[in-house]
């Protein structure tokens, strides 16, 4: 029960932050469209311009829900394992590396919970999905006849690589970088900020390519079918091997997470300073 307030603590954080997932998932359907088929923004528009307004917000459920839940388990989980190898380190692991080595522990489970949800998104935001995969029920059938590694857990390896990453690094440096911008005369809740919003620029710059990855992944249903190598391949001669074609889309997408994770930061640690 101790560690209960972390769990209920990021859950709201999360779930507070989702607002501005709401708001802007258009802008984040296009960038999606520009990952999955390498086209500049006006066409990306075009495209869900021609779909029509009720299609606009098709795929918006998954990552709703998945946000509220992702802050509560992946806060809580980092927590509880947090205090679990404070209590058995022995000194073995630096102190200053243990939230990092938490993180990372978090970040695998995570991704074991919520790349179902993260495959159910990305085959209903592919407009090609449309006439045969209307439904999100549909789409749900669809995937429960497939075996796991290709329907539900298709691309798990980069998206566990992800989100492992993603967390040690999050949880690694956003308590130092607090430290550092309010020891510049900044308000606790504005610090946080900050340090979230550098954490995530830190985070999403890297490991960008590997979500470009798993959206090409994810996109489909069915057909040929090819593994983390050949799909990279693929994915790399339709870029024209170029690094800033793979990026396409990143710049507004790095600026949404510094947003969302600025906010999330902001508002867990303040909700755990109250909590004492």
């Amino acid at each position: 029960m101790d560690r209960f307030h972390s769990y209920l603590h990021g859950g709201t954080s999360s779930l507070l932050s989702t607002i501005p997932t709401v708001i802007v998932f258009p802008v984040y359907k296009t960038i999606f469209r520009q990952q999955l088929h390498n086209t500049l923004v006006r066409h990306a528009v075009g495209q869900l311009f021609n779909e029509g307004p009720m299609k606009l917000y098709r795929g918006v459920a998954p990552p709703l829900l998945m946000r509220t839940l992702n802050g509560t388990l992946l806060f809580g989980l980092q927590d509880t394992l947090l205090h679990q190898f404070s209590s058995l380190s022995s000194n073995i692991i630096p102190l200053s590396a243990l939230p990092a080595l938490a993180g990372l522990g978090a970040g695998v489970v995570e991704a074991l919970v919520f790349t179902p949800f993260e495959r159910v998104q990305n085959v209903l935001q592919n407009g090609q999905n449309d006439r045969h995969l209307p439904t999100l029920r549909s789409v749900l059938v669809r995937l429960s006849s497939e075996r796991l590694a290709l329907g539900y857990y298709r691309a798990f390896l980069p998206i566990a690589a992800r989100n492992a990453l993603g967390s040690c690094l999050y949880f690694g440096l956003k308590g130092p970088l607090c430290d550092v911008v309010e020891g510049q005369g900044f308000s606790p809740t504005a610090s946080s900020f900050v340090s979230g919003t550098l954490t995530s620029m830190v985070v999403s710059l890297p490991l960008y390519p590997l979500s470009v990855l798993v959206a090409n992944m994810q996109a489909r249903v069915g057909g040929d079918v090819s593994g983390i190598s050949g799909c990279w391949r693929m994915l790399w001669e339709s870029r024209q091997r170029r690094v800033a074609l793979v990026y396409r889309g990143g710049s507004l997408v790095i600026l949404r997470s510094c947003i969302t994770w600025g906010i999330t930061t902001a508002i867990y640690d303040q909700l755990e300073r109250r909590a004492g």
